[in-house]
């Protein structure tokens, strides 16, 4: 009946019969396991019944049917019983619900597209000639096939250079020159790409201060720890 269902809300929309097909399987596939964990609860709740009843007629029975020191025991075993009966179908359940999940996690794994906010290089590979090796004729675009690849590039170190040219008056000998332009730590080195590098990598990677040393030095940098923690 759900699938019914499933498929009449799926006819809406406009999807191919294979996408239908397979939506509906992982629908169903939800139900089944849903209905399976539903069921281990009920089974919980009885056992729990189960076992509350017993201790409700121990504790609050009349002394005209108090059990001997024989029937408490027979009664305890056939509770036992029922219990570890309960117990072994919750786990044969349990069993048969985690083999279901890793299955539909499997069948919904594949490649994911790239994010479309990365910025795509393209590389056109064009053959060598445009006429046909067999005939000889020209070749006419009937499409493309397009493929994708993900790529980083590392932390680059570079230098921003300030240079501000002196002038002088020769008539009243003053000198004039442009000031110092702002930056975060006065009379540092540190550019404010540098201090966002640092912050992410230590804050947001969680990286320790001597393996960004480490980095620094591969490219010949050198950034002391005591400079960093500062």
């Amino acid at each position: 009946m759900a699938r019914m269902k499933s498929l009449a809300q799926l006819d809406q929309l406009n999807l191919d019969r294979d996408t239908k097909i397979q939506v509906c399987g992982i629908v169903q596939t939800l139900l089944d396991q849903a209905q399976q964990e539903i069921r281990v609860q009920e089974l919980k709740i009885q056992a729990l019944t189960i076992e509350l009843g017993h201790l409700r007629h121990i504790r609050f029975g009349k002394k005209s049917e108090s059990l001997t020191s024989v029937q408490p025991s027979l009664f305890e075993e056939s509770v036992l019983a029922d219990i570890a009966a309960v117990d072994a179908e919750i786990e044969q359940i349990d069993a048969t619900a985690k083999t279901t999940a890793t299955k539909l996690q499997r069948a919904r794994a594949g490649r994911q597209p790239l994010p479309d906010h990365l910025p795509r290089i393209e590389y056109r590979h064009e053959p060598e000639s445009y006429q046909c090796n067999q005939c000889g004729r020209n070749l006419i675009k009937i499409g493309e096939d397009v493929t994708e690849q993900l790529d980083v590039e590392p932390a680059r170190f570079f230098v921003h250079r300030h240079i501000r040219p002196q002038y002088a008056c020769k008539s009243c000998e003053t000198i004039t020159a442009e000031p110092v332009p702002p930056a975060i730590i006065d009379g540092g080195m540190a550019a404010p790409g540098l201090l966002t590098w640092v912050m992410t990598n230590k804050y947001l990677n969680h990286l320790p201060l001597y393996r960004l040393e480490q980095i620094a030095a591969r490219e010949q940098v050198a950034l002391s720890r005591s400079t960093l923690a500062e």
